[in-house]
């Protein structure tokens, strides 16, 4: 359990949670990431009833993008796979545009690359909810989820990794960043931690 201020500002950050990455029938299913659908799930409904904001990236491809020649088709805007499955979606969640309610229970953040903070609006967003800790979850955890907790933690606030709510690729790529998130002051936490607060 990390200590911290009950009154410090807590934004839960969900990295690429969406059905063609989660499942084996996704167009780029990261093996193994259906066993952290529960993790996903708790710490979902633990920011809904906590009233934390969740600000959830997704990719929304276009049919031609660049990114698939590096790799196979995925997350088609549009398309069943680019959907975020129930366990990681709130109803009243919103995508994130120029003139966002910063007041939305979950922001939706589109990309089309593989770094978050590409999008020229996710800073302000940051800047707009103002907060000081980061619960940080999702796929995949040595690619997008390594640029997403690594640009948190040059906004100064705290940053916390859910370990048993992220997948890898490659378990020697996803170390190497854990190491380095740690050495950046990152902090690394479970679903049962987050959830007992």
């Amino acid at each position: 359990m990390t200590s911290h201020n009950r009154s410090v500002k807590t934004v839960f950050f969900d990295v690429d949670t969406q059905l063609d990455f989660l499942y084996p029938a996704g167009a780029l299913y990261v093996p193994g990431a259906e066993g952290i659908v529960a993790a996903l799930a708790r710490l979902t409904r633990f920011a809904e009833i906590k009233h934390f904001q969740i600000v959830s990236t997704t990719d929304a491809h276009a049919e031609d993008d660049l990114e698939f020649k590096h790799w196979k088709p995925h997350c088609v805007a549009g398309t069943v796979g680019q959907q975020k499955p129930a366990a990681t979606k709130l109803a009243n969640g919103v995508v994130l545009n120029e003139a966002i309610d910063v007041s939305a229970p979950q922001i939706i953040v589109e990309k089309q690359t593989l770094d978050a903070f590409s999008d020229p609006k996710l800073r302000p967003l940051l800047t707009a909810l103002e907060a000081k800790r980061y619960i940080v979850y999702g796929v995949v955890t040595e690619i997008c989820v390594r640029f997403a907790a690594l640009g948190l933690l040059e906004t100064g606030a705290q940053v916390e990794l859910v370990t048993d709510a992220v997948q890898s690729l490659n378990a020697l790529d996803e170390r190497g960043f854990i190491s380095q998130f740690q050495a950046r002051g990152g902090i690394l936490t479970t679903t049962s931690a987050v959830v007992s607060e």
